[in-house]
């Protein structure tokens, strides 16, 4: 149960991320959730693409240990 729910934990920071650098590339002047660390274009961006990796990486890492625990195929 608890490399599911940072299974899904990771995917929501992955779409989150993603999503937030998607729009931030578009539309430079709306920063989105991470707006109010005043940290500027490149900070923000450099902020969203962190959390993609980290969510890649915390899902991925959950996927694994869930394999070896037999929860998945």
């Amino acid at each position: 149960m608890k490399f599911d729910l940072l299974q899904g934990l990771g995917v929501l920071l992955l779409v989150l991320g993603a999503q937030g650098a998607i729009r931030l590339l578009i539309d430079h002047d709306q920063l989105g959730l991470l707006g109010g660390l005043d940290a500027g274009f490149g900070g923000t961006v450099a902020m969203y693409v962190v959390a993609v990796v980290a969510g890649a990486v915390l899902a991925g890492w959950a996927r694994d240990r869930a394999k070896a625990l037999g929860r998945r195929k």
